[in-house]
């Protein structure tokens, strides 16, 4: 029987080391969630899910084709984006948990830790680049009680050191494993993007 697979964009976060609403700052002439939004490759996916504080962020992830979700407390940290998330897709035999914040992240990467997943569906499968995992990070139904369990900003990271011998590592390009949480690191990756 074909899998169901969710995709939760996490999409909430306050940045306040950014002081602003990064996931609109543009990068190479794009919005940050524009980028994120256009990485996944829709078609491998049953349910396709935005968690979010920001009106502008809904309007765009619905105009993609995804469900949103309002999180109205955004300061109970990422756990209330996944339990949200988790929640509404708890139907799904397993959820791909992606931040908005690796606008470098590209479709085939994605692909990849999804064919990684199923092909080893009891597993946890994280993105990594040399045995150094980042996001995203697959889920399967078995861990999303534990989940939805998670307390302020503890996300993910809390419940794969819980189960360390469940996890399976996709092997993806390192600069797609990068994040922009600062002006300075956008302004990088800005630089990155001209060469």
């Amino acid at each position: 029987m074909e899998k169901k697979i969710g995709c939760l964009i996490m999409a909430s976060g306050n940045a306040t080391r950014f002081a602003a609403n990064k996931l609109t700052a543009m990068l190479d002439g794009e919005m940050l969630i524009s980028r994120t939004l256009q990485s996944v490759p829709q078609a491998l996916f049953s349910r396709l899910t935005v968690v979010t504080q920001y009106p502008t962020v809904a309007q765009l992830a619905k105009a993609a084709g995804f469900v949103t979700l309002h999180n109205a407390h955004p300061d109970w940290g990422v756990s209330h984006t996944i339990l949200l998330g988790t929640q509404a897709m708890q139907d799904c035999d397993a959820i791909l948990y992606l931040v908005a914040d690796q606008p470098l992240l590209r479709q085939g990467s994605i692909t990849h830790i999804v064919q990684t997943w199923l092909a080893a569906p009891e597993y946890i499968v994280g993105a990594s680049h040399n045995g150094k995992r980042g996001n995203p990070c697959i889920f399967p139904k078995r861990f999303f009680p534990e989940l939805m369990q998670l307390q302020g900003d503890s996300g993910g990271n809390q419940i794969i050191r819980a189960h360390p011998s469940c996890l399976k590592l996709a092997e993806i390009p390192k600069l797609e494993l990068s994040d922009v949480d600062t002006p300075e690191m956008l302004a990088a990756m800005e630089k990155q993007c001209k060469k």
